[in-house]
């Protein structure tokens, strides 16, 4: 299971983005950012979120809460046009005191919860199809009022239910896996130096040997991989929102050779480097 980094910072309130495919191939991920995701012309393809897989109809809305694990896999779907439309946006995007007022009830009792994942109704995913379409073609302040709005629509509509069980979403973070996240941490605020295992290591106050063996059993990647994986991530975030060469987002994320940046971003993401740019255009993903 992969922690994605998206390409979601800090100073941005969400990112919409939209695209026609003939397959699902993102692999089962979590991240901290909640994800509203709408797949329409996908009947047949297997739903994952938490410990449940369901298989979809032809239009499906669900809003995945924080670090909750999901994915869509092809299953039994023959389309050759799949049309999805995510939105991401941070856990603190509203003021936690901002929910308690009464006029956001409704959206603070939703996104508790998401943490199980939310299945919305036919009827409800077809009412806000066209205003989430709508909503990557509007611009700064009006974009979030309108997701703000939309967010209140699904908090107060009829027969959503929630998908995994309270049992799975609830899991606290152990010790061990806090100590993962300082070392993840560690890692994306040093992508762009020299970041050595001994480094790490150090850091989870282990021995390289120890640590390699502890950092594999908890995330199932070793941590070279995983140091790779938020690079490209870093990457990728500068090529969408960035005009810098492909050349200077390779060394801006720490990898010294171009040839074998290309190589890697083609074996991970499935497309070079700028192929990624010319399909993920700001037409196609916005950032607000």
């Amino acid at each position: 299971m992969l922690k994605e980094i998206t390409p979601l910072t800090s100073s941005d309130c969400f990112t919409i983005f939209t695209r026609t495919k003939s397959e699902f191939n993102f692999p089962l991920h979590y991240h901290e950012e909640l994800e509203l995701n709408l797949v329409i012309n996908a009947k047949g393809a297997r739903r994952i979120v938490g410990s449940v897989m369901e298989e979809i109809d032809d239009i499906d809305l669900v809003l995945v809460g924080s670090n909750l694990p999901h994915a869509w896999k092809n299953h039994k779907c023959e389309s050759t046009e799949i049309h999805e439309i995510t939105v991401q946006f941070h856990k603190d995007l509203f003021d936690e005191k901002m929910l308690r007022r009464n006029q956001l009830h409704f959206i603070r009792e939703m996104f508790e919860r998401s943490k199980c994942g939310i299945l919305f109704s036919r009827e409800t995913a077809q009412a806000l199809s066209g205003r989430l379409k709508d909503l990557q073609t509007r611009q700064g302040f009006d974009s979030v009022m309108e997701l703000m709005s939309i967010l209140h629509d699904l908090s107060v509509s009829r027969n959503a239910r929630l998908i995994s069980d309270a049992a799975f979403a609830q899991v606290q973070p152990s010790h061990s896996s806090r100590r993962v996240e300082r070392v993840i941490e560690y890692i994306n605020q040093n992508f762009d130096k020299s970041v050595q295992l001994s480094d790490a290591a150090k850091l989870a106050n282990m021995t390289k040997v120890s640590f390699s063996r502890f950092f594999k059993a908890q995330t199932g990647m070793n941590f070279i991989d995983s140091l790779l994986e938020i690079r490209l991530g870093h990457a990728s975030r500068l090529l969408i929102d960035t005009n810098r060469s492909i050349a200077e987002v390779a060394y801006h994320c720490g990898f010294n050779n171009i040839s074998n940046f290309n190589r890697l971003f083609k074996k991970k993401k499935g497309c070079t480097p700028k192929e990624f740019r010319e399909n993920y255009t700001y037409e196609k993903r916005v950032f607000i």
